[in-house]
């Protein structure tokens, strides 16, 4: 049986904080044996070259974008509280 997840004002602030500014990507949260170990946070940002943008002034073929991808990573160890 699954044990209740207790989430404290600190786990709280810590995922809020992970929230916070994010425009696109994912926040994952790992729990193990009921408690909160990891918060995981996946920004992505897209930049256009310049190959792209004066392919949208002329009937050019497109590029594929750049991609940026960055993650943090927040882990605890020992005791929670």
């Amino acid at each position: 049986m699954a044990k209740p997840l207790d989430v404290d004002e600190l786990w709280t602030h810590r995922i809020i904080q992970s929230i916070n500014g994010l425009e696109y990507g994912t926040v994952q949260i790992v729990v193990h044996d009921g408690r909160i170990v990891q918060i995981e946070r996946t920004e992505r940002k897209r930049f256009e070259s310049d190959q792209v943008v004066s392919a949208k002034e002329t009937p050019r073929k497109q590029e594929k974008s750049n991609d940026f991808k960055k993650t943090k990573v927040y882990r605890t160890t020992g005791d929670f509280l």
